[in-house]
C-alpha cells in the first residue's frame, strides 16, 4: 500500500470551502517515471523551477566532467546519479510546491491506488464533517476546581504503596 499527503488548494474569493475536485494527491514513494524521464516528469507536474535547475546542474556538471577529465563518462554516471535523486525526492518537490503556492495539507492516507485513497480519504472527511455537525460543541474538560497538594511526607512518590515495596 502506498501513502498519499492530500493537499487543498487555497480558497478563492467568494468560497466558504475548499474546492475538492481540485484536491492533490501525491504518492510517496520512488517514482521510475521520474528516473527515466526526469525532465518530462518535471513539467508534467509543472515543476518548472526545479526543472530548469536540474537542466542546469546537469549541463554544468557534464561540461565540468569533460573539461577535467576530458570524457564525458563522468558526466553521465553523474546525470544517472541525478535522475535517480529525482526519483527518490520527486514527492518532496510536489509537495514543497503546493505548499510554496499556499496549498493547506489536509493529511495523509493510505490505499492500494490513487483512486482506493481518495474514497477512503473523502469517507472520512464525510464522516468527520457528520461527527461534527451532530455535536457542535467539541468536547472539553471542565476543570473548575484547584489542583490537590499531595504532602511529600508520605516518602512515596510512583506506583508503589510504601517505599522500597514491590508487589
Amino acid at each position: 500500500m502506498a501513502s498519499y499527503t492530500v493537499f487543498a488548494p487555497p480558497l478563492k474569493a467568494g468560497e466558504t470551502g475548499p474546492d475538492t475536485d481540485r484536491f492533490a494527491f501525491v504518492r510517496d514513494g520512488f517514482h521510475v517515471w521520474a528516473l527515466l524521464f526526469a525532465p518530462l516528469w518535471l513539467l508534467r507536474y509543472r515543476l518548472w523551477l526545479e526543472c530548469i535547475v536540474f537542466l542546469v546542474v546537469g549541463a554544468a556538471i557534464q561540461i565540468g566532467a569533460e573539461a577535467v577529465t576530458g570524457s564525458s563518462g563522468i558526466g553521465v554516471a553523474v546525470g544517472i546519479l541525478l535522475s535517480v535523486l529525482i526519483g527518490l525526492e520527486g514527492p518532496s518537490l510536489r509537495r514543497w510546491k503546493y505548499t510554496r503556492m499556499g496549498w493547506r495539507n489536509m493529511g495523509i492516507v493510505v490505499g492500494d491506488d490513487r483512486e482506493m485513497a481518495e474514497q477512503r480519504f473523502f469517507d472520512s472527511w464525510v464522516r468527520r464533517d457528520d461527527a461534527r455537525a451532530a455535536s457542535p460543541q467539541p468536547w472539553m474538560p471542565s476543570f473548575t476546581g484547584s489542583v490537590p497538594r499531595v504532602p511529600l511526607t508520605q516518602g512515596v512518590i510512583g506506583l508503589f504503596p510504601e517505599p522500597g515495596a514491590a508487589r
